[in-house]
């Protein structure tokens, strides 16, 4: 891990902030879309627990923190450009603001998915 938190560079070679895509490590469910500067992918890879920045606060804040709905990072990938992160998580409680356990719960197009 040493190796990576010294090439955090790479990810940041477009723009300060980064997307990270919160995915279940269990469910599999696109859980959040948030942003990470350098600081806050350091973070994370350090505590091993989700770390973003804030665009609307200008802040860093470490997902759960207050609420204890805590990200326990399990691995991360880059894509192919080093532009976007995925981030598989073990989450605890709900992952959206509103309550909801996953931030994509507002359907606008296509067929009802269908629960097994």
């Amino acid at each position: 891990m040493q190796a990576e938190l010294n090439n955090l560079d790479k990810y940041f070679q477009k723009s300060d902030l980064i997307p990270a895509i919160a995915v279940d490590v269990n469910t599999k469910q696109v859980l959040m879309l948030a942003y990470m500067n350098k600081e806050s992918l350091r973070k994370t890879l350090e505590t091993g627990y989700t770390w973003y920045w804030s665009r609307s606060r200008q802040e860093l804040w470490n997902k759960g923190a207050t609420s204890g709905h805590l990200q326990k990072v399990v691995s991360i990938f880059a894509d192919c450009d080093d532009d976007t992160l995925l981030v598989n998580v073990e989450q605890t409680g709900n992952a959206c603001h509103t309550g909801a356990y996953s931030c994509f719960f507002k359907q606008i197009y296509g067929q009802p998915e269908v629960k097994k």
